[in-house]
């Protein structure tokens, strides 16, 4: 075995997540985890206990709520996590309420414009993670999952979108000629039959 292999992906993971024949699944997915990023986010901010005059207030409280589930033999929210939440999050609430609201907007105007849509993704389920370990269930684990395809597709995700043209002017590593690339064996290799 040599140390410096290649291995390939399956067919259908190829197909699904570097195949832009399959882009019109990943802009259903888009527009679905998009609109619930961006419609949440705006609710933020016009919440004033979220985005203005009381702003980390509502965060105050769900916080509250998060280190309530810190008992038990299996606690919903784990010891490491209250103590970032306790530490870092309460002290600086205000400051948190502002980012979560942007994020969440930013995340979903991303995605719903297919621009930087892997980027949006990862960030999506980066807030997804984070609702999750403090204990809020609701649709986190959905849009974790949807987000998490969609990073893993996110050569193809934004095809149906702006990435479609600034990835490509940012000079991304491969082309889109429209036809498959063909990669000739070298001579005298043995080429095994599919």
């Amino acid at each position: 075995m040599t140390s410096n292999s290649q291995i390939e992906d399956p067919p259908i993971a190829r197909a699904l997540f570097g195949n832009t024949r399959f882009a019109w699944i990943w802009l259903i997915v888009r527009l679905y985890v998009g609109w619930e990023w961006l419609s949440e986010g705006i609710a933020k901010a016009n919440d004033p206990g979220w985005f203005g005059a009381k702003a980390g207030s509502f965060l105050t409280m769900w916080v509250g709520g998060a280190l309530k589930k810190t008992q038990g033999a299996h606690p919903d929210v784990q010891g490491w996590y209250a103590s970032f939440l306790s530490h870092v999050v309460l002290p600086h609430a205000a400051f948190w309420s502002y980012t979560v609201t942007c994020g969440e907007i930013f995340v979903g105007l991303g995605l719903i414009l297919g621009l930087f849509t892997g980027i949006a993704a990862f960030f999506g389920t980066t807030m997804n993670a984070s609702y999750l370990l403090a204990g809020t269930v609701s649709t986190n684990p959905i849009l974790f999952a949807l987000g998490s395809l969609l990073v893993l597709a996110w050569k193809t995700a934004g095809y149906w979108g702006l990435d479609r043209w600034a990835l490509a002017s940012l000079g991304t590593p491969w082309k889109n000629t429209g036809t498959p690339t063909v990669i000739q064996a070298p001579p005298g290799a043995k080429v095994a039959a599919s």
